[in-house]
């Protein structure tokens, strides 16, 4: 049988990585698109609900997702999420109301993120290496992920001054989508790594959420994980939106999106190598708390060019450092072969704060002109879930022993 030794890592990591950066990357260039399609017979509020729609049904999705994947393998449903995230982005392409932006941007678009995104990418390369490498590994993957938004913003903002304006930037896109087929094909190779069993480890999806649901550990950690989604998606849909009301040349949310990827690869894999050092639930409380510092003192102040690059900058190495964490918490706390389906359960309270930040926000600014609630309640949020990480989430269950897998 297959393997850590015969199945190599390294294609099931970069595959990974690939997959990750071409769907994270997209989705957080998204935000560059609501002003110049609100000119286009689509509203402000119309926008956010697809982005909110999106994130909840994304959200919903994945556990599902993530057994289907525990029982079937990466390939097929990646492979399939690829293609529903390419189907997303051309419904986008010919949207021209309401109807079309919602349908491709999204429920096909979030079923397609449960596929590609962060919680089956991260469990593929976790089954790939020895337990000892793995928080390092997550991380490494975390930051490879990070390469798309470098691409994919710029290239959006670039493409948009074109005479097809946001039509033509939303093409590219969908050339970017489709390069997610070859990467999630090789990602599949995953499905090849046997893995070791653990005595007392569940064997189905109900006993797996069974498990998940008595766990303080895990309880406490799916419960934090909600500001993570709140923060984020608010930052990537509404910080364009916010730059050009404080007069800011376009190209800079652009920039900044640009940079909160380029220092992402730093941030996820410091974060990932941390957590291979220090408590990993000590390490994920922390981030939110500097990450909710650094958002205040962002919004609290005029925004320039400088302060505005010094935050993304900032905010990249606080971005998915979250991801190599989460994982690792659970794999730690549940072992490899649900793996996917429990990092799918933690993602749904992420996605329950994807819309609230995305909606949320969109609605906050129409009903009071500004965004001074939003990024008040998201801070306030971060710093009392970054508390109860650190407090509260340590883990109080014995880590089960290991059986040799059966060949």
């Amino acid at each position: 049988m297959a393997s850590h030794t015969t199945v190599r890592a390294w294609p099931i990591m970069v595959g990974a990585a690939i997959l990750l950066s071409l769907a994270m990357g997209i989705r957080q260039s998204l935000g560059l698109f609501m002003q110049p399609m609100t000119v286009s017979g689509i509203t402000v509020a119309d926008f956010t609900f697809s982005v909110a729609v999106q994130n909840v049904v994304w959200g919903l999705s994945q556990p599902f997702v993530g057994a289907l994947a525990d029982r079937y393998g990466f390939r097929k449903v990646s492979m399939t999420g690829a293609a529903l995230y390419a189907a997303g982005i051309l419904c986008a392409v010919f949207a021209t109301g309401p109807l079309w932006l919602n349908l491709g941007t999204g429920p096909l678009l979030g079923i397609a993120l449960s596929c590609t995104a962060a919680s089956l990418n991260l469990s593929a390369a976790a089954r790939s290496v020895p337990e000892a490498r793995r928080s390092q590994v997550l991380g490494i993957v975390s930051a490879g992920g990070s390469l798309g938004t470098l691409i994919a913003a710029p290239l959006a903002q670039a493409l948009m001054t074109h005479p097809q304006g946001w039509q033509m930037a939303m093409w590219a896109m969908f050339g970017l989508a489709l390069l997610m087929l070859p990467a999630a094909f090789v990602m599949g190779r995953a499905d090849e790594v046997p893995l070791p069993v653990k005595r007392g480890e569940a064997t189905s999806f109900r006993e797996v959420l069974r498990e998940a649901m008595r766990r303080r550990a895990f309880l406490v950690m799916a419960g934090a994980f909600l500001v993570c989604g709140l923060q984020l998606v608010f930052l990537t849909t509404h910080l364009p939106t916010y730059l050009a009301m404080c007069g800011m040349d376009p190209m800079l949310s652009a920039q900044s999106l640009a940079v909160i990827g380029g220092f992402n690869i730093a941030g996820a894999y410091m974060w990932g190598w941390l957590g291979g050092i220090y408590p990993k639930h000590i390490m994920l409380g922390l981030l939110y708390i500097l990450r909710s510092i650094a958002i205040a003192v962002f919004f609290v102040f005029p925004p320039s060019p400088v302060t505005t690059l010094v935050f993304a900058a900032t905010m990249g190495m606080l971005w998915m450092g979250v991801s190599p964490l989460t994982a690792g918490l659970v794999s730690q706390m549940f072992g490899l072969r649900y793996m996917a389906t429990v990092t799918s359960l933690a993602f749904l309270s992420h996605q329950v704060g994807s819309f609230l930040g995305a909606y949320g926000g969109g609605l906050i600014l129409q009903s009071l002109g500004s965004y001074d609630r939003a990024w008040q309640l998201g801070v306030t949020i971060g710093l009392i879930a970054g508390t109860v990480q650190i407090v509260f989430g340590a883990d109080s269950k014995p880590k089960p022993r290991l059986q040799p897998a059966l060949a």
